[in-house]
């Protein structure tokens, strides 16, 4: 009689597999880093595109309200003068021709809403939500995988803790380098979202991500895509080291003074107070790179502001110190809701991808 071939049961197969991963995993741990830090830059993509695409009307807002009074400036042969000298004229010079418009009524995120919701349809409050996602794609991504990357290596392995100030650090390394990976689809998106308020014979009208970063490229040559390039690597680093250092920091407290279990309401409760945290800590940057990513450089003629710090000093002269915090209820409306969507969805997807 022939014998009956040998064949290994299935689940044998499935457990000689398993030791066999386990195995692999513990002879070269660096393949489980690699695929932990590939991780981490998943998880805080996804939580990154939900929480732009779905605060995005928020957003538009703020940029509009940044934007307030930006036209009414003194007039450009008076301000090249110093202010001692900006009013010497000689006496035939009428009080008229020196007469200064009254300063521009400032309008709330409500009526600036409403404003767009009338003038522009409801469509208008999505405007440049493609450049969103592709900033969040590249910015966003970068930094939250980043920041976990530099999380796991300066933890605490007795512990499991991180001291605030390496939290901080990870933040500002991460957000620098994410800023200057997304700052192409940052200008872009700024454009979109101001077009509207431009008079109809001066607005770009770019109809997606892809064509504004194309003519950027072809009218204003390669270097504008990186236009306010300091100001959102400036901005970037703030904003992720308070956001996310804050983020994790209130977490710890919260669960090791008892106050909350590890869940959603602490999960809301943490992510809000980080956004409240990097609104204020980032508004007055965020102005000025509103204004210097949206100014039309014309050929041939000299562009509005030199630079951020031009920008800075020109905002303050016209408008006053409280200029650098236009936008900031928006900004804060925006954060909060932002951070909070933000966190709870990479919460969320960590518990969906525990197991790969």
């Amino acid at each position: 009689m022939s014998q009956r071939p040998n064949v290994p049961h299935s689940s044998s197969i499935a457990f000689g597999l398993h030791s066999h991963l386990l195995v692999s995993s513990e002879m070269n741990p660096n393949s489980n880093c690699a695929a932990m830090g590939v991780k981490g830059f998943v998880e805080g993509g996804i939580a990154s595109i939900v929480a732009g695409c779905s605060t995005h009307p928020l957003d538009l807002i703020k940029v509009r309200m940044q934007l307030q009074g930006e036209s009414h400036v003194p007039n450009p042969a008076v301000q090249t003068l110093r202010p001692a000298l900006a009013f010497q004229t000689t006496t035939t010079t009428t009080s008229s021709a020196i007469h200064m418009p009254p300063p521009p009524v400032r309008v709330g995120p409500v009526a600036t809403g409403i404003k767009i919701f009338r003038t522009e349809g409801v469509a208008a409050l999505f405007s440049g939500v493609s450049a969103t996602v592709l900033r969040q794609t590249l910015y966003s991504t970068t930094r939250m995988g980043l920041y976990d990357i530099l999380k796991q290596k300066w933890t605490d392995k007795e512990t499991k803790t991180m001291p605030l100030s390496r939290k901080i650090t990870a933040g500002l390394i991460a957000g620098g380098i994410g800023a200057a990976v997304g700052n192409p689809a940052d200008v872009a998106m700024v454009r979109m979202q101001a077009d509207g308020r431009l008079p109809v014979s001066q607005r770009r009208n770019y109809t997606s991500v892809v064509d504004a970063i194309t003519r950027m490229t072809k009218q204003e040559g390669v270097t504008s895509l990186w236009r306010g390039s300091s100001l959102t690597v400036n901005r970037a680093m703030l904003v992720t080291a308070s956001q996310l250092a804050s983020y994790d920091q209130i977490k710890e407290m919260i669960l090791e003074n008892g106050l909350m279990k590890d869940g959603l309401g602490t999960h809301v409760a943490a992510s809000f107070s980080a956004g409240f945290v990097a609104a204020v800590a980032s508004n007055p940057v965020d102005v000025i790179k509103t204004r210097v990513m949206n100014m039309k450089v014309e050929a041939g003629q000299k562009p509005p502001y030199a630079g951020a710090l031009d920008c800075a000093i020109k905002t303050v002269k016209a408008e006053g110190p409280m200029a650098l915090y236009k936008g900031f209820i928006p900004t804060i409306s925006r954060q909060g809701p932002f951070t909070v969507v933000l966190f709870v969805t990479l919460e969320q997807v960590r518990k969906l991808l525990k197991d790969f």
